[in-house]
C-alpha cells in the first residue's frame, strides 16, 4: 500500500488521536503516527501542538523514524524555539552515535534549525563532527558551518570553525575537500573583504588533486573556486590549465562550463606564441559543440555562453560554423541565438555558406525568425565588405517576394548598408521607392524617409514622396515624425526653390501643432538655423556622417571580461553582471580577468592586438553600466576641492544629492565655475622643511629630488570613442606633488575648446587640484601636452580594482568618460621612513594572516642598486642584514592616506629572483604595492 493514505483527512479529534498514537508503546504505531503528522504538515495544517510528543519519538534506533522527526523539527523549531531546546540533548547524543549516517543526519538537521538560542549548544557537537573519522560526517559538518555562519557569523568566528574549515581543504577525502571549498566560498561571498579562501600554489595543488575524484557537484565547487584564483605567472596558469582540461570531456554540462570558465580566464595570462595556447584553443571547441546536442533548454544556456566566448575569442569556434545552422525543429529562442552567433563568426572564408543559409531562413514561416534572418543578411554586409554586393542583391530578391514584413526589414537594413558604403549601392533606391505604400511599421517608414531625404538630389519626385507622408503627420509615431522633419529640411537645403512651401508646412506642424517636446525643439532649432544662417544650416544638417561600425551589438569590453568570469551562471545567460539583478547586492563582487603577463605583452604589439583585447600596459577600461554609469549621477562634477574635506563627508557618502548641481559644470551650464588653482599641498612644505635642516643626512626620510619612476604615456581614450579626441597620459610624483601628464590630440575635423575634467570618487581621494587649462583652441590634427596637478583630498570610495580611476572630460563637443589604473607608487609619501624600533614593533603587531609573499623575477640588480632605486620612489630601507649569504632589506613606505606598508626583500646574490614579503593593516593594498615594486625595479 502506498503512502497516499496518510493524506486522507480524518475525523474531528485528529490532533488528539495523533497525540495518543505518538505516545503509544508500539513502534509501528508510533511510526505511522509520525508519518500522518508529516503528511498534515506537508498539506499546510498546523500540527505544532504535537511538538513535545514528536520530540519524544526521537529516542529511537529506527533511522526512518528519526529522519521523519528531524524533518518535523526543522519545520517547527522557528515557531517553537523554547520547545526546540528540548531536542538539543538528543542531537548531542546522536552526534556520538556509532552509526555515521545518524551522526551526519544529526549535524545536518542542526544546521537547518535556524534558532539563535540553540546555536551555542550545537558548537560542541559540530566541532566533534568536523574532526570525525568518517568522511561522510565531515563533509556534512563542513556545509553545516556555512549554515551556522549565516545565522550567527560572530559565533562561528569565535569558535574557530573557519580555521577548521580551512584545514579540511587538506583532507584526504575529495568530497570533504569539495564541501569545505563550497562552504568557504559561500561564506566568502557574504563577506567579500575577508580573505577566507586564501589560495596559494600549495592549496591549489590539493584542490586539483581532489578534482579528479569528486562527484560532479564537488567538481563544480572546486572549479568555481579555481576561477577566483590569480596565478603568479604564465607557467602556473599553464600547469593549472593542463590539469583542468580533462574536465572538458565530462558528461555534466555544468562541469564543462565551469572548466571552460577557468580556461578562458587563465588563457588571458598565456602568450599567444606558445604552442600550448593553440592546443588549448583546439581543445575548447569540441566540448562547446557537444553541448549543442543536448535538449533545447540546455542548448539555449550553452548558446548564451558561447555568444560571450565568441566575442572574447572568436578563433575558438571559427571553423565550427555548421553546428550553428538552424534545424527545422529548434524552438524559436534557440534559432534566434544561433543566428546571432552565425553573424559573429561570419568571415570572408565562410560568408557564401552563411548567406545561402540566411536566404533559406528568410522564406520560413516564423515571422520573428524571418525578420532576424533578413536583419542578419544586412549585418553580414556591414561586417564582411567583400560580401556587401552579394548581400544587397539577396535583399533585393527578398524585396521582390513582396512579403510585407520581409520588405520592411530589408529596407531597414539597406539604410544601414548605405551608411556603411556611401555612394555605392544607390542604384537600388528606385526599387525601394516602389514599395513605399506597403510600409506600415514605424522603423521601416523612418528608414525609407531617411533614404529619401539623404538622397533627395537623386530622386526626381522626392518632394511628392515626402509630401505623401505629411498628410497623416500627427498619426505617425515620434520616430517617423522626427525623421520626416529632418528629411524635408535636407530636401529644402538641396532644392530650396521647389520646396519652400513644404518646409514651412512641416515646421509649423512640428512646432505649433505638436505637443511632443523633442519634436518641437528640433523644429525650432531648424527654423532658427534656416532663418538666421542658411549656410550654417547646410553645414549642420548636411554634414558628413561617420561610418557605422561593424558590430553594433558587441558587449562593451570590461563588462565582457566580467561576464567571462561568470560563465555557467545566470549572469552569462542574462548577459548582465550579478549586481544588475541580485537584490541588495549582498556578496556581489566585481570580477575581472587577470592582467596579461609580461611575456605575453612583449609578443603582442599594439597594432596586432585583436579588437576587444586589453592592451598590456594600461588596460583600456571602458566604464560598464554597473561600473561607471551607475555612479555618474553621484559624480560630484563641481569644482575640485582645494581645502580638506568636511568631517562628515565619509559618513554621508550615500546621501549625496544625486544631481547636486554637478552635471551643469561639465556641460558648461550656468553653475559652471572654473575651479580655483591650489597652492602646494601643506604636507609637502613640512617634509621639505625638515629636509633642509639635514640636507646631507642621506638616511633621513626625505625623498631624493630625482622623483619616482614615470611610466610611458598610454592611450586612455581612443579618438574613435570620443568623437575625434584622443587622450594619452601617465602619472608622475615629483618632490611631493602628484600630477597627471596628459596629451590631448584632436583627430576630428572641427576645433575643440572649453575643456574641463572631473574624477569620480576613488579609493585614495585623488582629485584635480586645478582646472584643466588648454590655453588655445585645439585645432584639427593638433596635439597639446598638459600637466594637471592632483591632490588627495577628494571623496573616497573603495574601487574595484583598488587603483581604478574613473574620469570625465568635457569639451565643446560632448562629455567623454574613461577609466584608467594609476600606479600606486605615486601615492608613496616622502616621510615614509620608519625608525628601526618602530619597524620591529609594528611588524610584530600586524597579524601574520596579513602577510603576503610575492616573487619578483628577472631582476639582475644587487642590493645597493635595488635600495637606491626604490628610495627614489619613496620606498625606504630601514635596515639591511646578511643572513646565510642572502641580503635582507627591511623597508617601509607610507601612503597618502596614512597607511603604512612594511616589507622584507630577500636578495640572493647572483639570483635574479627576489622574494618580497609585505605586511600591512589593510592587506588589500599588498598586491598593488607588489606591482609598484615590479614596475620600479624592472624599468
Amino acid at each position: 500500500m502506498t503512502d497516499s493514505k496518510y493524506f486522507t483527512t480524518t475525523k474531528k479529534g485528529e490532533i488528539f488521536e495523533l497525540k495518543a498514537e505518538l505516545n503509544s508503546d508500539k513502534k509501528e504505531k508510533k511510526k505511522e503516527a509520525v508519518k500522518k503528522v508529516i503528511a498534515s504538515m506537508t498539506v499546510g495544517k498546523d500540527v505544532s501542538a504535537l511538538f513535545p510528543d514528536v520530540v519524544n519519538c526521537m529516542q529511537t534506533d529506527n533511522l526512518e523514524l528519526k529522519k521523519l522527526v528531524y524533518l518535523y523539527l526543522m519545520n517547527y523549531a522557528k515557531s517553537q524555539p523554547d520547545m526546540a531546546i528540548m531536542a538539543v540533548n538528543t542531537f548531542v547524543k546522536d552526534c556520538e552515535d556509532p552509526n555515521p549516517l545518524i551522526r551526519a543526519l544529526a549535524v545536518r538537521t542542526m544546521g537547518c534549525i535556524r534558532v539563535d538560542k540553540i546555536t551555542e549548544y550545537l558548537c560542541e557537537p559540530l566541532r566533534k563532527c568536523l574532526k570525525d573519522e568518517d568522511p561522510y560526517v565531515r563533509k556534512t559538518a563542513a556545509v553545516c558551518v556555512a549554515k551556522l555562519h549565516d545565522i550567527n557569523a560572530q559565533l562561528v568566528e569565535d569558535q574557530g570553525f573557519l580555521d577548521t574549515l580551512k584545514d579540511l581543504i587538506s583532507d584526504s577525502n575529495p568530497m570533504v575537500v569539495a564541501n569545505a571549498v563550497a562552504a568557504l566560498s559561500e561564506i566568502a561571498e557574504s563577506h567579500p573583504s575577508s580573505n577566507l579562501l586564501d589560495l596559494n600554489p600549495q592549496s591549489i595543488n590539493k584542490l586539483l588533486t581532489a578534482l579528479n575524484e569528486c562527484t560532479e557537484w564537488g567538481q563544480i565547487f572546486i572549479l568555481d573556486c579555481l576561477a577566483n584564483y590569480t596565478p603568479k605567472d604564465d607557467r602556473e596558469a599553464q600547469s593549472i590549465c593542463e590539469r583542468v582540461t580533462p574536465r572538458l570531456s565530462h558528461a555534466n554540462s555544468a562541469v564543462v562550463l565551469s572548466a571552460v570558465k577557468v580556461l578562458m580566464k587563465f588563457m588571458e595570462m598565456l602568450s599567444k606564441d606558445l604552442d600550448y595556447y593553440g592546443t588549448l584553443l583546439k581543445k575548447l571547441a569540441p566540448p562547446l559543440v557537444t553541448l549543442l546536442s543536448a535538449e533545447p533548454e540546455l542548448q539555449y544556456v550553452a548558446l548564451r555562453n558561447i555568444n560571450l566566448i565568441v566575442q572574447k575569442r572568436p578563433e575558438i569556434l571559427k571553423h565550427e560554423m555548421k553546428v550553428f545552422f538552424v534545424k527545422y525543429n529548434d524552438p524559436i529562442y534557440v534559432k534566434l541565438e544561433k543566428l546571432d552567433i552565425m553573424i559573429r563568426l561570419a568571415s570572408q572564408a565562410n560568408i557564401a555558406q552563411v548567406l545561402a543559409e540566411l536566404k533559406e531562413y528568410a522564406t520560413e514561416v516564423d515571422v520573428d525568425f524571418v525578420r532576424k534572418a533578413v536583419r542578419a543578411i544586412g549585418r553580414c554586409a556591414i561586417k564582411v565588405e567583400q560580401s556587401a554586393e552579394r548581400c544587397v542583391s539577396t535583399l533585393l530578391d527578398l524585396i521582390q517576394t513582396k512579403v510585407n514584413y520581409v520588405v520592411q526589414e530589408a529596407i531597414v537594413v539597406i539604410k544601414d548598408i548605405f551608411r556603411k558604403y556611401p555612394n555605392k549601392y544607390e542604384s537600388v533606391i528606385a526599387t525601394l521607392c516602389e514599395n513605399l505604400d506597403s510600409l506600415d511599421e514605424p522603423e521601416a517608414r523612418a528608414a525609407m524617409i531617411w533614404i529619401v531625404g539623404e538622397y533627395a538630389e537623386r530622386i526626381d519626385n522626392a518632394d511628392e514622396l515626402l509630401e505623401s507622408f505629411l498628410e497623416g503627420f500627427h498619426d505617425e509615431s515620434t520616430q517617423v515624425q522626427l525623421q520626416l522633419l529632418t528629411a524635408i529640411v535636407k530636401l529644402f537645403l538641396k532644392k530650396p526653390t521647389e520646396t519652400q512651401e513644404l518646409v514651412q508646412q512641416v515646421l509649423s506642424l512640428a512646432t505649433q501643432d505638436s505637443d511632443n517636446p523633442d519634436l518641437r525643439d528640433r523644429g525650432y532649432i531648424y527654423w532658427r538655423l534656416l532663418s538666421t544662417d542658411p549656410v550654417a544650416a547646410k553645414e549642420v544638417v548636411l554634414a558628413e556622417k561617420p561610418l557605422i561600425s561593424e558590430e553594433t551589438d558587441l558587449i562593451e569590453p570590461t563588462l565582457l571580461d566580467e561576464l567571462i568570469c561568470y560563465i555557467g551562471t545566470l549572469a552569462s545567460v542574462y548577459h548582465k553582471p550579478p549586481s544588475a539583478f541580485v537584490e541588495g547586492g549582498r556578496g556581489v563582487v566585481h570580477k575581472s580577468l587577470p592582467p596579461r603577463t609580461a611575456s605575453s605583452e612583449s609578443t603582442e604589439s599594439p597594432e596586432t592586438a585583436p579588437a576587444g583585447a586589453p592592451s598590456g600596459e594600461q588596460p583600456d577600461v571602458i566604464p560598464t553600466q554597473g561600473d561607471l554609469l551607475g555612479d555618474l549621477l553621484n559624480l560630484d562634477l563641481g569644482p575640485p576641492v582645494s581645502g580638506p574635506p568636511l568631517a562628515t563627508s565619509s559618513v554621508q557618502m550615500g546621501a549625496v544629492d544625486l544631481l547636486g548641481g554637478g552635471l551643469d559644470s561639465l556641460i558648461g551650464g550656468p553653475n559652471f565655475v572654473a575651479p580655483p588653482a591650489t597652492t602646494v599641498p601643506a604636507n609637502l612644505g613640512a617634509s621639505m622643511g625638515s629636509g633642509l635642516s639635514d640636507l646631507f643626512d642621506l638616511t633621513s626620510g626625505v625623498g631624493t629630488l630625482s622623483g619616482s619612476y614615470v611610466a610611458p604615456k598610454a592611450v586612455w581614450l581612443p579618438a574613435m570613442k570620443a568623437k575625434g579626441l584622443e587622450i594619452s597620459g601617465t602619472f608622475t610624483r615629483q618632490v611631493g606633488s602628484i600630477s597627471m601628464d596628459l596629451q590631448l590630440t584632436n583627430k576630428a575635423l572641427q576645433v575643440m575648446t572649453d575643456f574641463a575634467i572631473q574624477f569620480n570618487r576613488n579609493s585614495f581621494g585623488l582629485a584635480p587640484a586645478a582646472p584643466l587649462q588648454v590655453h588655445a583652441p585645439l585645432s584639427p590634427n593638433q596635439t597639446v601636452e598638459i600637466s594637471l596637478p592632483l591632490n588627495t583630498v577628494g571623496s573616497v570610495m573603495k574601487m574595484e580594482p583598488l587603483n581604478n580611476l574613473q574620469v570625465a572630460v568635457k569639451n565643446n563637443i560632448d562629455v567623454f568618460y574613461f577609466s584608467t589604473l594609476y600606479p600606486l607608487h605615486i601615492l608613496f609619501v616622502e616621510d615614509g621612513k620608519m625608525d628601526r624600533q618602530m619597524f620591529l614593533a609594528t611588524w610584530k603587531d600586524i597579524p601574520n594572516e596579513n602577510e603576503a609573499q610575492f616573487q619578483i623575477r628577472d631582476c639582475p640588480l644587487n642590493a645597493e642598486a635595488v635600495s637606491s632605486r626604490l628610495q627614489s620612489s619613496n620606498i625606504f630601507t630601514v635596515a639591511k642584514r646578511n643572513v646565510e649569504g642572502q641580503d635582507m632589506l627591511y623597508q617601509s613606505l607610507k601612503l597618502t592616506n596614512g597607511i603604512w606598508v612594511l616589507a622584507e626583500l630577500r636578495i640572493q646574490p647572483g639570483n635574479p629572483s627576489f622574494t618580497l614579503s609585505l605586511k600591512c593593516r589593510a592587506p588589500e593594498v599588498s598586491q598593488h604595492v607588489y606591482q609598484a615594486y615590479e614596475t620600479i625595479l624592472k624599468n
